[in-house]
């Protein structure tokens, strides 16, 4: 499966909400571009959880284009098209590898992300380049954690540094980057405990792995990756801007895009949240992860749109 069916089948329950939704606005001889219509047009957008912001901004577009006309369902959906690609815009973000030595990747986000999967995603992503990586669990309250972790570690081929439940985290994460220079491995992901961005004491822990890690790495950690599940919707925006205040995250990896019809929450982080969206969770596979590209995925949200009735 190519990259944009992938991100085409990520997107399946969105992509239904709004296609079906949009061809209701229609009729097989077009609509007039009232009041009526953009406050319905309004709605729609709503649902995909984008943010009122956005919605507005989308629905302005094409009433200036439109306003007064009578016009047909690919003329409105190329205009929303075009806003949203505008409002997203970024340039892909992949992961920046070190010049020299182990690349070194925290991995933070709150309970239930779907970050230990994530992680598993991101690894496969890197032996399939051809890259040695090592993973440290340093989530060290939850041993279901640890053997989840643990469990994907063998999957994939990789290695894992895990220490004693209830061990202090930072010194986890010490010791798997120590492990990953010694043993000349190219990349080391950062598992950290899933934690409430509310938590104060619990973000002073992941500010001290940044400070044991760089102790080891003057650059390091290279990436802080901040796991959001899609799911979740608006919410996700207050935990991507705690957690950056917090620990200074690079980027987004947006985790369980299938398993929602709230896609649209993407142009809302983009447009909230000072921080790219590197990569999107497209399915339950370790290969299921896509790089994320704003026109790309826009097409992917519309793609086979029905006829109006």
């Amino acid at each position: 499966m190519g990259l944009f069916d992938k991100i085409k089948q990520g997107l399946s329950k969105t992509r239904q909400l709004l296609n079906t939704d949009i061809r209701d606005l229609f009729r097989s001889e077009g609509r007039l571009v009232d009041q009526a219509f953009l406050d319905e047009l309004f709605e729609l957008l709503i649902k995909t959880d984008m943010g009122v912001k956005s919605a507005e901004e989308t629905v302005e577009a094409v009433q200036s284009a439109f306003r007064g006309r009578v016009v047909q369902m690919a003329e409105v959906l190329e205009e929303v098209k075009k806003k949203l690609k505008a409002l997203m815009a970024q340039p892909a973000e992949p992961i920046r590898h070190a010049a020299s030595g182990p690349t070194v990747i925290v991995v933070c986000g709150v309970n239930g992300c779907g970050k230990t999967t994530s992680i598993a995603k991101l690894a496969r992503l890197f032996t399939d380049q051809g890259k040695r990586v090592v993973l440290g669990a340093a989530d060290t309250f939850r041993a279901a954690a640890v053997d989840q972790l643990t469990v994907w570690s063998q999957r994939l081929g990789v290695e894992i540094v895990t220490g004693q439940a209830g061990s202090d985290p930072a010194s986890v994460a010490h010791r798997a980057v120590a492990h990953s220079q010694e043993i000349g491995a190219d990349v080391c992901i950062i598992d950290t405990a899933g934690r409430l961005q509310t938590q104060y004491n619990l973000m002073q822990e992941l500010s001290k792995i940044h400070r044991v890690i760089g102790k080891l790495i003057p650059q390091a950690p290279h990436e802080v990756v901040l796991v959001l599940d899609a799911t979740t919707g608006q919410n996700g925006i207050s935990q991507a801007q705690h957690f950056t205040e917090a620990v200074q995250c690079t980027g987004i990896l947006l985790a369980k895009l299938d398993g929602t019809a709230k896609g649209g929450v993407v142009v809302a982080i983009r447009q909230s949240v000072g921080l790219p969206v590197k990569y999107v969770g497209v399915g339950e596979q370790a290969d299921d992860l896509a790089l994320f590209e704003p026109d790309p995925f826009v097409d992917a949200l519309f793609d086979g749109a029905p006829p109006p009735r």
